[in-house]
């Protein structure tokens, strides 16, 4: 069995989903030189096999239809190498209510009656937190129901 080459490897990565440069640079480093890396990287940027919007725009509607807040979008993307202002922009051209978001989130994973107590309610709040909602998101999900 013949190794796969660096250009190769990067696009068997990239024909599976997409990646950001810093996730290609994490799987690839194992194997080969950084600096061959980011020369291949930024072939297949310029190229636009590779691009860090298209990404973070992926993994902004992957990540919102599983019910994650913006909050642990933005975290996560930032933990992929996506870079501070594309993902603020991503996030600021995203047509999601997060408002919605989180009211189905809790409604899916509680019910839609509400928290009979408020040992109940601050459970379900510690939920929507963890997934990523902001205070005013959480308390409106418990105030008000969205048709589904």
């Amino acid at each position: 069995m013949r190794k796969l080459s660096l250009n190769e490897r990067a696009m068997n990565l990239l024909a599976r989903r997409e990646h950001s440069v810093a996730e290609l640079v994490k799987k690839l480093s194992a194997d080969f030189e950084y600096d061959d890396i980011i020369i291949a990287i930024s072939k297949l940027t310029e190229r636009n096999l590779q691009s860090d919007e298209r990404f973070a725009e992926n993994y902004l509607r992957y990540r919102s239809q599983r019910g994650f807040g913006f909050q642990k979008i933005r975290q996560e993307l930032k933990e992929r190498g996506v870079n501070a202002e594309l993902i603020s922009e991503t996030l600021a051209e995203s047509d999601i209510d997060w408002f919605a978001l989180a009211a189905d989130a809790r409604c899916k994973r509680f019910g839609e009656q509400q928290p009979e107590d408020f040992k109940e309610r601050a459970k379900q709040q510690r939920f929507l937190q963890y997934r990523g909602f902001t205070h005013e998101q959480i308390t409106e999900s418990f105030n008000n129901y969205y048709e589904k």
